[in-house]
């Protein structure tokens, strides 16, 4: 069993839609650092089998699923979008069920500094669980380029996930270090480098 001296302490890395933060988390991974994805967490209680889809399946139904057993994403989307209750709901069952496989997979970091990753990090609270805060950040015009060109969608699209995401201004007020991706990988993986010998000298994420 870890000491407390020895427990990897957690950094939480954010950032806007087309900011950067995922090419950012796997260099860290790159370097031996334990990375979690908070979004591959909560794809992860909903797979087939999982007590969550079936309990999703009996509240709403056989229309969330599709033939292969998977959670239809676009069904249960277009619900919960519709009717704010029935979004209650389902956060109520997956948050609890999303934060525990986050703990469960942070337990496992033999690494000296552990990351989640997380775009609503802020929005979510999931920074309360973190020691120390990384923002990726890059200009708005850039993010919606970068977005555009990666997942071929429409710049309505993009300024809509822009604007459910937390403010710029808001991620930055809870950043304690801010990473400003605004040219390109080679530099962007410099400044990761820079960062982790850097939190390799921390100890519980604080100087």
């Amino acid at each position: 069993m870890n000491t407390l001296s020895s427990k990897p302490w957690i950094l939480g890395l954010t950032g806007g839609i087309g900011s950067g933060k995922s090419a950012a988390a796997e260099h860290f991974a790159s370097l031996g650092v334990h990375v979690v994805d908070a979004d591959h967490a909560a794809r992860w209680v909903v797979e087939p089998g999982r007590p969550a889809l079936i309990e999703i399946a009996e509240h709403f139904g056989d229309a969330v699923l599709m033939a292969d057993g998977q959670l239809n994403r676009s069904a249960l989307r277009n619900i919960i979008f519709s009717d704010p209750q029935q979004r209650q709901w389902l956060e109520a069952l997956l948050h609890p069920l999303v934060r525990e496989e986050i703990a469960q997979n942070l337990a496992q970091a033999q690494s000296p500094y552990a990351i989640l990753v997380s775009p609503l990090l802020i929005e979510s609270g999931q920074y309360t669980t973190t020691q120390r805060v990384l923002v990726i950040d890059a200009p708005q015009t850039l993010q919606i380029q970068r977005t555009l060109l990666r997942d071929k969608t429409s710049e309505e699209q993009v300024q809509a996930i822009l604007n459910a995401q937390a403010s710029r201004e808001e991620r930055l007020r809870h950043a304690d270090d801010v990473l400003v991706n605004d040219t390109d990988l080679k530099v962007l993986k410099t400044e990761v480098e820079r960062l982790h010998h850097f939190y390799l000298t921390l100890r519980g994420g604080q100087p």
